[in-house]
């Protein structure tokens, strides 16, 4: 069949294509992708296409809802519902405590006031009570609120939503 100088030719050749292969991409990227620096941090546009008006920055209105409005349209079934998210850590029924302590009557409760639950210390330091006001800045970002609180919970991020659940707990007990 072959020879062995044929063998050699076409072994010689394949590694001479791979040699040119590897070499290729090596300069390649050494071409295109800068050398060992990578991309760098100076870059700069190739060319600028200029279009009318495009400095002009577009301005998103703002529409600030007012809390008391929300409530005053508060739908304490909607409010069941949002519930949901609550219901793993915090139970309705009193004295009932979760991972969370129970919410049975906690609109207008002061806070911390649950005897056998282990608050906190920065709940416990909080004076006052759970008005709607408070449990509206609570429930929109427990950590913000109540910097180092246990509650892992991120906070509902819906004004809607945390109007219709605190008009719901405002239905259970008290």
């Amino acid at each position: 069949m072959f020879d062995t100088m044929t063998m050699t030719k076409v072994l010689g050749a394949l590694c001479g294509s791979l040699l040119v292969f590897l070499l290729g991409g090596w300069a390649a990227d050494l071409i295109y992708h800068g050398g060992e620096g990578g991309h760098g941090d100076e870059h700069q546009q190739a060319y600028v296409i200029e279009v009318e008006g495009g400095e002009a920055e577009v301005e998103e209105e703002v529409v600030e809802v007012d809390f008391d409005e929300m409530m005053a349209q508060s739908d304490a079934e909607k409010g069941a519902k949002v519930f949901s998210k609550c219901k793993a850590c915090h139970k309705l029924e009193d004295g009932a405590n979760g991972t969370g302590p129970h919410l049975y009557g906690v609109v207008g409760r002061d806070i911390a006031a649950v005897g056998d639950f282990g608050y906190s210390d920065v709940l416990i330091g909080k004076e006052g009570e759970w008005s709607p006001a408070q449990l509206q800045a609570f429930l929109e970002n427990p950590k913000a609120y109540a910097p180092g609180t246990k509650m892992s919970f991120a906070g509902l991020k819906k004004i809607e939503d945390r109007a219709n659940l605190i008009a719901y707990l405002e239905t259970i007990g008290g």
